[in-house]
C-alpha cells in the first residue's frame, strides 16, 4: 500500500521520519517495498512509503491502521480524526431516498446518506497533496473526499449524483443475465446473473464493491449526492472483479474484509468533509439496510502457553501490556489473558493469534536464542497411523498410490455421480476443460490407467485416498473415499483378488473381528458389469466389482478392470486392531474338498451359510476355491468348489470320523440350495 509519511504523521502525537517509520513497520511485520520522494504540484514534497500488507491484515490498508501499528510499536499516542456532523432537521433522509437490499447474504449491510445543495469544484491544496502523495489524481472535491476517507480509514465509499438515479432510490440486487454496464473508467461490460449490483429503479449504477457507473457519477453539475457506505461479501467481490477484469482500491479492500463498525464511522467522516469542502445540507439520519452491529468477541490466551511457543519468560503484565497497545482490552485472570477483539481485527480468532501479536510486539529479534532444544517423543496420532497402515496393506497387495487433481471433465465425472445427487461445478472461466469437482476417485484412477496404457504398462494396480464431492438438495457433501483399480485379465480371479485385498486391509486396521464384519451383496450399478455392495458391520461403505465397458470407453481404457469405491472413514475408525491370539494346533487337520452343482443364481454366501448352519463337528474353516461353468454342466448351472478343514484339538483325527460330517454338509446343501454333489 502506498502511504504518505506526512499523512501518517497526522495521526501521531510525535512525528517520525521515514527511517524510523521503516524500522518500526518492518519490526512489527510490515516491511517496505520501497521509498520515494514525491514532488507535489503545490510545490511541497512528501515521502511515499510502499508498505507490504499481508492479506489477513485488511485493517492496515489505511493510514489510521498503519498509524495504530506505529503508535503501538513506538509508544507514541494516536490522534484520531475528529468526526462531527451537523444534520439539517428539516431534511429527513427517509423522504429523499429509499434502499431495498434484496441480497443480505452478499451485502450484509448497506447505508445511505443524502447531502443536498453541494457545489462540486476543485479540491483544496491539502487534499490534493494527500492524494497525489499516494499516486491518485484529484477529480473534484466530492469524489476526492470518498478517496481520501478510503485511504484514511480503510472503508470504501461511493457518491452518486441523485439527479441521475431513476426514482431517486437504491436497489441492491443481482444483475440480470446479459445486462450491460459502463464503468467510471469507460469500460463496457456484460454482467452475469451471479454478480451483485447497486441499481436504481431501472438499471445498474455500480458493480457492488468494485466500481461505480459512468451514468451516475458526480460531475460539475451535481447538486444532490447520495453517499454509499456498505459491506459486501469478499468472495462475491473477488469473483466479480476477476470475471470482469475490473479492479479498484475498493475491491482490493472488500476482498479482504472491512470493519463492520467502520461503515458508519466512514460515512460520517465523508459527510463531514463533503459539507466542509462542497457546502450543502446533510439530511437527518441514515438509511441502514442489513445486519446490526456485531457482538464483541473474546479470545483467551494462556500466559504459559505464550511463553512456551515464543521461548520467552514474559510476565502476564508484560504480555497484557503489548496487547493493550494494540487496543485489545486485555484482562488478566488466573494465568490467562482475556482480550476483547476490536471489530477491525478480523484476523484474531484463536489463542495462537494473540501469541503472534505478543511476539511481534516484543520483537522476534529480542527473543534469546536457545543453544539447546528439547524434543519430546510421542507416538503417532491414531488417525495418522491408521492411514499409514492402510497404505501399507494395499502396497503389500501390489497397488501403487496415486495423487491426482480434484477436477475432472463433465464427460468423465457424470457417470460416477451418486444416484439422487448432482455434481459440484466450478466457474467455467476458472477451469473450462475440467469444471467438475470429482464425485468419485475412480475417474482420476481411470485417467491414470489411460496414461499407463499409452506408456505400454500392463498389470496396473492403483489406489488413492482423497476427497470427493456431490450435491444433495443444493447442499455440498464432501466425503473422504478410498478407491482401488486393477487390471482384470481373468475377471473372476480379479474380483476375488480385489475382495481379498479389501478384507486384508480391513483386518490390518481392525483385526479379525473387523474382517468377520465384512459382507458383500450383489447390486446393480450402471457403471459396473457386475458389482457388490460392501458392508462393514451391516453399514454400506461402498461398492466393488467389474467396471462396465461403457464406463471404460469414456476414458478410452481398453483393458478390463475391476474397481472399488469405499468410504475411508468407517475403515480408518477400526484402528487399532484387536488381535485374537491362540496356541498353535498340536494335532494335524483333515481337509475335504467338495464340488457341488447349484443354480446360477445361488451365491457363495448362501453355500457358506448352509455349511456353517449344519454345524458339523470339529469344523475349523470353510474356504471358497473356485467356480466352473461349461461342459458337461448344464446351462443355468455352475459348479462351486470349496474346502473344509476339520481338526480335533485333543487328538489326531481319522478319516472315518470326518466322513459323517461331510455327509451332514452335503445333506444340508441339498435342503438349503438344492445342491447336488459333483463327482
Amino acid at each position: 500500500m502506498k502511504t504518505s509519511l506526512a499523512w501518517l504523521n497526522d495521526y501521531l502525537d510525535r512525528k517520525i521520519d521515514a527511517d524510523e517509520a521503516e524500522r518500526l513497520l518492518t519490526r512489527v511485520g510490515f516491511p517496505l517495498d520501497g521509498r520515494d520522494l514525491v514532488n507535489l504540484t503545490s510545490g511541497n514534497q512528501d515521502e511515499q512509503l510502499d508498505v507490504e500488507i499481508t492479506s489477513n491484515r485488511s485493517d492496515c490498508l489505511s493510514h489510521v491502521g498503519l498509524a495504530r501499528e506505529v503508535a503501538a510499536a513506538s509508544g507514541a499516542g494516536m490522534k484520531r480524526p475528529a468526526i462531527e456532523i451537523a444534520e439539517d432537521a428539516s431534511l429527513a433522509v427517509s423522504e429523499r431516498t429509499q434502499v431495498a437490499n434484496e441480497q443480505p447474504t452478499l451485502c450484509p449491510l448497506y447505508t445511505a446518506r443524502v447531502i443536498e445543495g453541494v457545489k462540486v469544484g476543485p479540491s483544496p491544496k491539502w487534499l490534493v497533496d494527500r492524494l497525489e502523495a499516494v499516486g491518485l489524481r484529484s477529480v473534484n472535491n466530492v469524489v476526492d473526499v470518498t478517496n481520501y476517507v478510503l485511504l484514511e480509514l480503510g472503508q470504501p465509499l461511493h457518491a452518486f449524483d441523485m439527479s441521475k438515479l431513476t426514482e431517486g432510490r437504491i436497489v441492491v440486487r443481482r444483475a440480470s443475465k446479459g445486462e450491460g454496464f459502463t464503468a467510471i473508467d469507460g469500460s463496457k461490460h456484460e454482467l452475469r446473473d451471479d454478480m451483485l449490483v447497486i441499481a436504481d429503479a431501472k438499471r445498474p449504477i455500480a458493480v457492488a464493491g468494485v466500481m461505480g457507473g459512468q451514468d451516475s457519477e458526480v460531475s460539475e453539475g451535481t447538486t444532490n449526492v447520495l453517499l454509499e457506505s456498505a459491506i459486501f461479501a469478499p468472495l462475491s467481490v473477488r469473483r466479480t472483479s476477476r470475471r470482469l477484469k475490473l479492479a479498484s482500491d475498493s475491491s482490493y479492500r472488500f476482498e479482504r474484509g472491512v470493519d463492520p463498525l467502520g461503515v458508519e464511522r466512514a460515512s460520517q467522516r465523508a459527510a463531514q468533509l463533503i459539507v466542509m469542502l462542497a457546502g450543502g445540507r446533510l439530511a437527518q439520519g441514515v438509511i441502514r439496510a442489513g445486519q446490526s452491529d456485531p457482538a464483541a468477541v473474546q479470545v483467551t490466551m494462556r500466559v504459559e502457553r505464550c511463553n512456551a511457543l515464543l521461548g520467552t519468560a514474559m510476565s502476564a503484565q508484560q504480555q497484557a501490556g503489548y496487547l493493550d497497545r494494540l487496543e485489545l482490552s486485555p484482562r488478566i485472570d488466573a494465568g490467562k489473558i482475556i482480550c476483547t477483539v476490536p471489530t477491525f481485527r478480523l484476523d484474531l480468532k484463536r489463542e495462537v493469534d494473540l501469541v503472534e501479536e505478543v511476539g511481534r510486539s516484543h520483537g522476534f529479534d529480542a527473543i534469546d536464542r536457545q543453544e539447546r532444544i528439547s524434543i519430546e517423543a510421542r507416538p503417532r496420532q491414531s488417525s495418522v497411523e491408521a492411514r499409514r497402515r492402510l497404505s501399507q496393506a494395499l502396497v503389500a497387495h501390489g497397488f501403487h498410490e496415486t495423487i491426482t487433481l480434484s477436477f475432472v471433465g463433465k464427460a468423465e465425472g457424470q457417470p460416477f455421480v451418486p444416484a439422487g445427487s448432482s455434481p459440484v461445478l466450478v466457474n467455467d472461466d476458472l477451469r473450462k476443460a475440467e469444471p467438475m469437482l470429482r464425485p468419485s476417485l475412480l475417474p482420476s484412477l481411470l485417467i491414470c490407467r489411460k496414461a499407463n496404457q499409452d506408456a505400454g504398462n500392463a498389470d496396473v494396480r492403483l489406489f488413492e485416498s482423497a476427497a470427493a464431492w456431490h450435491e444433495v438438495n443444493g447442499e455440498m457433501i464432501e466425503q473422504r473415499q478410498l478407491a482401488l483399480l486393477a487390471d482384470a485379465g481373468d475377471a473372476q480371479q480379479a474380483v476375488r483378488d480385489l475382495r481379498g485385498t479389501i478384507e486384508d486391509a480391513v483386518e490390518q486396521l481392525g483385526g479379525q473381528a473387523a474382517r468377520a464384519g465384512l459382507s458383500f451383496e450383489p447390486v446393480e450399478r450402471e457403471t459396473y458389469a457386475a458389482a457388490a455392495t460392501v458392508r462393514l458391520h451391516g453399514e454400506a461403505i461402498g461398492v466393488m466389482g467389474l467396471l462396465a465397458d461403457g464406463a471404460r470407453d469414456v476414458f478410452d481404457v481398453k483393458t478390463p478392470v475391476v474397481a472399488a469405491e469405499l468410504l475411508a472413514e468407517p475403515m480408518l475408525k477400526l484402528y487399532p486392531p484387536t488381535r485374537q491370539v491362540q496356541a498353535l494346533p498340536r494335532h494335524p487337520a483333515i481337509e475335504r474338498d467338495l464340488s457341488v452343482l447349484v443354480s446360477e443364481d445361488v451365491l457363495w454366501r448362501e453355500i457358506e451359510q448352509a455349511v456353517r448352519e449344519a454345524q458339523p463337528a470339529l469344523l475349523e474353516s470353510v474356504r471358497f476355491i473356485g467356480t466352473y461353468r461349461g461342459k458337461p454342466i448344464a446351462a443355468g448351472q455352475k459348479s462351486v468348489s470349496f474346502r473344509m478343514v476339520f481338526r480335533d484339538p485333543g487328538k489326531t483325527l481319522r478319516h472315518d470320523e470326518v466322513d459323517p460330517q461331510v455327509e451332514t454338509v452335503v445333506a444340508a446343501l441339498k435342503d438349503a440350495v438344492s445342491a447336488a454333489l459333483r463327482v
